[in-house]
């Protein structure tokens, strides 16, 4: 195996790595010292190699002069220097500050007179990571960071698979979650971080993360402020204090950025080189970037830094929110199913591992950083997070409301969704339509009880305001974010981005937010203060939101560059109605359904005599057609191309139409619109005979010899919604497509022009406000991205894809028979022709019989192969569901470096044998 299996791709570098035609001898000789790289030790560099090049722009010959002369990790007073080089010590201890400035040495005072000595350490952890702790450095010498790159790759690939558990005294080695493993009575003091705190007890210092700040210099960040995730113990601390590398910190500050690294879902590790009674740092990783972590992820051998515990799932106490999924850095953690099929249960896959088989490049996983990211088996999981566009936790929720855990549930719904109390009323219900229950009766009443738990989003004394949780130990971020529209796609992506840290303002040109949820649907669907309540959750968080300012018009975007804005979240809705193309149309008393609506919701007092004919087939059309009749209309009809089965409208809503007096009539396209007088008097139809061609595209074709003529005194059509993108993109590259939608990415949202993020409807066209809400969520880690200096948009991102398990393939046992409950209707309101909300909301009772008729289809599966150990599951687990257990006790066997091959010898040894003479597993 040799190192162009994974050659370092120069040309994809953000900057060129100097190499010297005529190398320095010095620097040759001291780049063969200190590596261990086997290769590189048995021959001669050359300024080819990273040994060279990653010393040569920050290390003198001078410096190179006094580093020969000491051994690797092996301490030195500056008497014992003096005698070893000849120089004095007024003329060699600033040089060898500077030495230490740079990175190439460490200090130690851990001797009997407690003498300061200085050491030179190895590449890694050691040298290639000290010269990345310092921002100006990475700057001015960005060769560092490929530097280190590559040691720590290019001494491990020959080697990986030969590693014992516990990581054989090289590189970091994972340390759980304190509280993961406060209750298992057989773990030994090194495996507690408070062992190792209290072993140094006063002597912490905070140092930027040189992973975190030489991936960003490479073009492949994580969008974390990298300062202080790097804590070092005892001697290191003094020596990053002294080399301006960090500062002190108190025992509570350390405690504060462990709790928050935990709650950014970072793994905690410690260094593994000098044997069980020292380290020299505790580290804060995160997955993306960590070169430590690294070593067990791409060449797909845990040992190399797995702890001595493995998790595994309660399956009755599981119900597959994904939280863990989400978090978990290895992969180890996807969703599954808890129900058996017609064959029993499913048996997952586990992970192949090198302990008895031979290992090479084509069992590394180049792409750990994204297949990491998978979240569940292809055998699928829970039908309801599946199908929701936002994937919102469904099964988990119901649970804590079965348990009265209401105020826990409304944030675990939050997490995917900051309006709950509006979909709860308004959503078209896809985890309902997919749901497990609906294949053996009737399908949960999911949304009702959501609209439930959201109830008490509606009181500002119950209200729940997540918690702002930057992945930064400097509180917030500062970056100018404009969000241009304040429906449910830019207030979602404003939540999401004040939930990380932000405080985004969000522009919008109507007098209130809320785009269409305030605008287009009627408050007999959707009280408006419902909308406000929730909004105001958003204010509370930090958002701020400017009404009545249409950007494009009253500010540009260059204006707002001007001012100092990053990026921009353009997200305004499909705001235009549609005509319909026929003779008539431009009649005054022909309106859009947008137009209509949009009055009705600002409150204007519209009066409809006689009786109305609306042209459309969706949700739009039902609204406009009820809000018509309470309007006043005398009669409504309804003209659609779609066949009954087809409508794009809800049957619950055409059956709501029907009940207030709406006649539905389906399979006609409008001809002509009759006029007298300038004004329309009745429509003629036309039979539609298909809406689509061969290929599924929207082609209605008609008999124009089957007709009919409708009289009515007001005509609506709802055929479609236009954008009214106004003076907005003017002078910007985004490009616009079909509809006149924006053309962007379709995992970033990211336009042609790169600080132009879309979502919602000005992407996809008019859709769901659910569809709007994920959208927001996901240009909200865009914009988080791209405004954090050189992070890769794409690299470990969730790419929120489910598969939803194969219903017809399950074997039920007993489960509860309670049939599907029903929200009754307020008395004191006519609610077929009030504009208030005649629709209550579950009693407690009712949501203890609906979430008791959930199958619980789904739960997290574990694969204890992949697994490393470091316990952040269990602190996203709400349901007490997944737990460490101490497995693998020989993984906290620590050694020093100097005798990895004691350990590594015996267990290649054993492997060998394995491989030749062990028995084959089927």
């Amino acid at each position: 195996m040799s190192q162009t299996h994974f050659p370092l791709d120069e040309s994809k570098l953000p900057f060129e790595i100097p190499k010297d035609e005529k190398p320095r001898e010095k620097i040759l000789k001291l780049g063969q010292k200190i590596t261990d790289r086997i290769p590189a030790k048995l021959r001669p560099l050359t300024a080819e190699d990273p040994e060279y090049w990653g010393l040569a722009g920050l290390i003198t010959d001078e410096m190179a002069d006094v580093a020969l002369k000491m051994k690797v990790r092996k301490p030195m007073t500056l008497p014992e220097l003096v005698k070893a080089t000849g120089k004095s010590a007024e003329e060699l201890e600033p040089l060898l500050y500077q030495m230490s400035y740079v990175g190439l040495l460490e200090y130690n005072w851990e001797n009997e007179k407690h003498e300061k000595q200085y050491v030179l350490p190895m590449f890694v952890p050691g040298s290639a990571e000290f010269f990345n702790m310092q921002k100006s450095q990475i700057q001015d010498h960005p060769e560092v960071t490929a530097f280190f790159e590559r040691m720590t790759f290019l001494p491990l690939e020959h080697i990986t698979a030969m590693v014992p558990p516990g990581g054989a005294g090289i590189g970091m080695h994972v340390i759980p979650v304190e509280k993961a493993i406060e209750t298992e009575n057989q773990s030994v003091d090194i495996e507690h971080i408070s062992h190792w705190l209290k072993k140094y007890d006063g002597k912490y210092a905070a140092s930027p993360c040189s992973c975190r700040m030489s991936r960003a210099r490479m073009g492949e960040g994580c969008g974390d402020d990298p300062e202080d995730w790097c804590i070092g113990v005892g001697d290191m601390a003094d020596y990053l204090v002294e080399t301006k590398k960090g500062h002190y910190v108190d025992y509570d500050e350390v405690m504060r950025i462990l709790k928050r690294a935990e709650d950014n879902g970072f793994v905690h590790q410690i260094t593994n080189i000098d044997g069980e009674n020292k380290i020299f740092a505790i580290c804060n990783c995160n997955v993306n970037i960590c070169n430590a972590l690294r070593t067990s992820q791409l060449f797909n051998t845990p040992n190399m830094s797995r702890s001595a515990y493995v998790a595994s799932v309660k399956p009755e106490n599981c119900v597959a929110c994904g939280r863990c999924v989400e978090y978990c850095p290895a992969g180890a953690v996807k969703l599954g199913q808890k129900l058996c099929t017609s064959h029993g249960p499913v048996e997952y896959p586990r992970q192949e591992l090198p302990d008895r088989v031979k290992w090479g490049p084509e069992k590394w996983d180049i792409d750990y950083r994204d297949k990491n990211r998978i979240n569940c088996y292809d055998t699928g999981t829970a039908p309801c997070k599946t199908a929701c566009p936002a994937h919102i936790a469904v099964q988990g929720y119901l649970k804590m409301a079965a348990q009265g855990r209401y105020t826990e549930a409304l944030a675990l719904i939050k997490r995917e969704n900051p309006f709950p109390a509006v979909c709860g009323r308004v959503c078209n219900r896809r985890c309902e339509d997919a749901c497990t229950r609906g294949t053996v009766d009737q399908a949960v009443a999911i949304d009702e009880v959501k609209k439930f738990i959201a109830q008490k989003d509606l009181e500002a004394s119950t209200r729940y305001v997540p918690p702002i949780n930057p992945p930064s130990n400097r509180g917030g971020f500062d970056e100018k974010i404009a969000i241009i529209g304040a429906g449910p796609a830019g207030l979602s992506c404003a939540f999401y981005l004040a939930e990380k840290g932000y405080r985004p303002t969000v522009f919008e040109k109507n007098q209130k937010p809320g785009g269409m949820l305030t605008y287009g649907i009627p408050s007999y669907k959707l009280e408006k203060d419902v909308v406000m309540a929730e909004i105001d959750v958003i204010r509370q968080m930090g958002v701020e939101i400017r009404c009545g300012v249409e950007v494009g018009k009253d500010v540009t975007l260059d204006e707002l560059r001007a001012q100092g804005y990053k990026a921009f979240y353009v997200a305004i809705g499909c705001q235009g109605g549609r005509k319909a193309g026929v003779p008539g149309e431009n009649a005054p008393n022909v309106t859009t359904a947008v137009d209509f609506l949009h009055r009705v919701n600002e409150g204007e007092k519209i009066t409809l005599d006689g009786k109305i004919v609306v042209v459309g087939g969706g949700n739009v059309a039902i609204d406009v057609v009820r809000s018509g009749l309470r309007c006043g209309a005398s009669a409504a009809d309804m003209y659609c191309l779609e066949a009954r089965d087809q409508m794009p409208a809800t049957p619950a809503e055409v059956a709501e139409a029907e009940e207030d007096g709406a006649s539905v009539h389906c399979g006609w396209g409008p001809k002509e619109i009759l006029t007298r007088d300038g004004k329309a008097v009745g429509v003629v139809f036309r039979r539609c005979v298909s809406v689509y061609d061969a290929e599924g595209r929207f082609a209605p074709t008609y008999d124009d010899n089957d007709t009919v003529t409708v009289e009515c005194d007001h005509v609506f059509l709802s055929i479609g919604q236009s954008i009214q993108w106004g003076g907005l993109l003017d002078g910007s590259k985004v490009e616009l497509g079909r509809g006149g939608r924006a053309v962007a990415d379709a995992l970033t949202y990211q336009t042609a022009q790169p600080d132009v993020f879309v979502g919602g409807d000005v992407y996809t066209g008019p859709k769901f406000a659910i569809d709007a809400i994920a959208a927001g969520k996901e240009g909200a880690v865009s914009i988080h991205r791209f405004v954090q200096p050189n992070t890769s948009m794409t690299i470990g991102r969730n790419r929120r894809q489910f598969i939803e398990l194969d219903k017809s393939d399950l074997a039920l046992e007993s489960y509860d028979t309670t049939a599907r409950q029903t929200a009754g209707m307020a008395q004191d309101i006519d609610y077929h022709r009030s504009f208030r909300d005649g629709h209550l909301t579950f009693t407690e009772e009712q949501v203890k019989k609906e979430t008791a008729r959930c199958l619980g289809c789904g739960a997290s599966v574990v694969d204890p192969n992949k697994c490393i150990g470091c316990g952040v599951c269990t602190t996203k687990c709400e349901f007490d569901a997944i737990h460490l257990s101490r497995e693998r006790p020989e993984c906290s066997t620590m050694v020093r470096s100097e005798d990895k091959f004691k350990a590594i010898l015996p267990y290649m040894l054993k492997r060998e044998f394995k491989i030749r003479f062990g028995k084959k597993e089927d």
